[in-house]
């Protein structure tokens, strides 16, 4: 029955993964530590996890024209650089006994400065939303690859939840392709840090697995999905998951896991229970 329900969980995640092109990670990781994962353990599977959703979601977007290649692979291997230098202080954190502590306060961090930027943004999107075709500045797109790289491998997130609004907010690109864009770099990025990290932790591959498979199938879904919200919505959705996600992990500092769980499966919820509505209201509409 555990087994069954870390299928589910990778499932509901990658739907996520997909319609937010975050990866999953920074979701998954303040999971598995709220039901008792160390952190390099919720780190090393987050990344197996990741490569799955992303390479799932990928194959999705590219059939809707969603990645723009060339800013994919340059914020890739910039992450890609910066996760080698991540995975030394993650070790130096995990010998010294700081990471229990230490990496949930990174996540609310830069949680909440995401979410301030996400929810401003989706404030700021014209109704009629006409894409940006400007290209990005290569400085920039450098810059925001090393960040992410860097938090990837730090928090055992895929670097989506970073690039993603910062690709919205300082590279003019508009979310449907900051969405499919970010999963491409991402897949790149956490393949070299899963393989960093993997040589030296343990981890249980049945779990890892598992919520792989659950990932393939709910990472189509959640990429199709993007199809019935406007960029506004996605922006306004992507900072209120920000917004449970680090109330989550604030609550597992102060010994409320099961509330801090609570808390997340109410937005996921919800969420879903919007989806249904959105998916059912355009078919009647069709008909």
């Amino acid at each position: 029955m555990e087994l069954i329900l870390f299928f589910l969980l990778g499932g509901c995640i990658s739907v996520l993964s997909g319609f937010f092109g975050v990866g999953g990670g920074f979701i998954l990781t303040p999971i598995l530590m709220l039901i008792g994962f160390s952190p390099l353990e919720a780190i090393t599977t987050s990344l197996l996890f990741t490569i799955g959703t992303s390479l799932s979601g990928i194959i999705a977007h590219i059939r809707m024209k969603n990645i723009l290649w060339k800013e994919g692979l340059v914020l890739g291997l910039s992450g890609m650089a910066a996760t080698q230098i991540a995975r030394p202080f993650v070790l130096f954190l995990e010998k010294n006994g700081w990471d229990e502590l230490a990496i949930p306060i990174f996540y609310i961090l830069l949680l909440s400065y995401f979410a301030v930027t996400m929810l401003k943004q989706g404030k700021r999107m014209h109704a009629n939303e006409q894409a940006s075709e400007n290209s990005p500045s290569i400085f920039k797109m450098i810059l925001i690859g090393l960040s992410a790289g860097l938090i990837s491998t730090t928090l055992g997130v895929g670097g989506g939840f970073i690039i993603v609004p910062l690709s919205i907010a300082f590279l003019g690109i508009m979310p449907r392709k900051a969405v499919g864009t970010s999963l491409f770099a991402v897949l790149l990025i956490v393949s070299v840090g899963f393989l960093s990290y993997i040589s030296t932790v343990t981890i249980d591959f049945r779990i890892g697995l598992l919520l792989v498979f659950g990932g393939l199938i709910g990472s189509q879904f959640g990429a199709r999905l993007i199809n019935f919200y406007e960029n506004k919505e996605i922006s306004l959705l992507l900072g209120g998951l920000y917004i449970a996600t680090l109330t989550s992990v604030a609550l597992k500092l102060v010994g409320l896991n099961y509330v801090g769980l609570s808390l997340l499966a109410i937005f996921i919820g919800v969420f879903f229970i919007r989806s249904i509505m959105k998916i059912r209201v355009k078919k009647a509409a069709k008909s």
